[in-house]
């Protein structure tokens, strides 16, 4: 066996242990912290097919930043997973419905690797112009020249997305005072200051 495969089933391994723990560990901190390491062995996994942009982005976007996030989103706000849970079998033929359907979508994609074995030369056959440019120039190219459009429309939706996500979050509390800009620019000497004529050895 060479290094290359020792490797791939020690991430393989790693990658399938951990995310069996992500669902089996009761502490949801555990959890969190067996996705990341699920992350990183697919990271691995993506590096010796040699797509190290995938690895790179799995790394730095899922890790560093969406995992972390649950991480501390979890530690912070301290759920009470045991109320939760309570109403775990009332969903359970959903999950079991999208569960078979992950799993017949997985036989079919094995199922075409095994009966049409061409099928992986073709995916790993490189686009004519983009031949001599590596992995992550490659993505750029064709991402930004040939589907510019739909990557322009892609953040588009994902804005709309985080701006509704605000909008429909906030929430203003009735006895907080807050700053009005237009109110304070509007103001004139006749609404601010008030002149009193104060007769001699009164006060106001």
């Amino acid at each position: 066996m060479s290094i290359v495969g020792l490797f791939f089933y020690l991430f393989a391994f790693v990658l399938l242990a951990s995310a069996f723990m992500v669902i089996a560990a009761r502490n949801p901190v555990h959890s969190v912290l067996f996705l990341i390491l699920a992350f990183v062995n697919a990271a691995g996994l993506f590096l010796i097919l040699g797509a190290e942009f995938l690895a790179m982005i799995l790394v730095v976007v899922y890790v560093g930043a969406v995992a972390v996030l649950f991480l501390f989103v979890v530690m912070m706000l301290d759920v009470d997973f045991a109320e939760l849970r309570q109403g775990f079998m009332q969903y359970l033929p959903v999950g079991a419905m999208v569960g078979l359907i992950f799993l017949v979508e997985l036989l079919l994609v094995v199922g075409a690797w095994v009966t049409a074995p061409n099928i992986n030369a073709a995916i790993k056959a490189p686009i004519p112009p983009l031949s001599q440019a590596t992995n992550t120039e490659a993505i750029g190219l064709v991402l930004y020249t040939t589907y510019i459009h739909y990557f322009q429309l892609a953040g588009i939706v994902l804005l709309v997305a985080m701006i509704g996500a605000i909008v429909l979050t906030l929430r203003h509390k009735p006895n907080v005072k807050r700053q009005n800009i237009a109110a304070q620019i509007a103001r004139t000497p006749a609404d601010s200051v008030e002149v009193r004529k104060v007769k001699s050895g009164r006060g106001l």
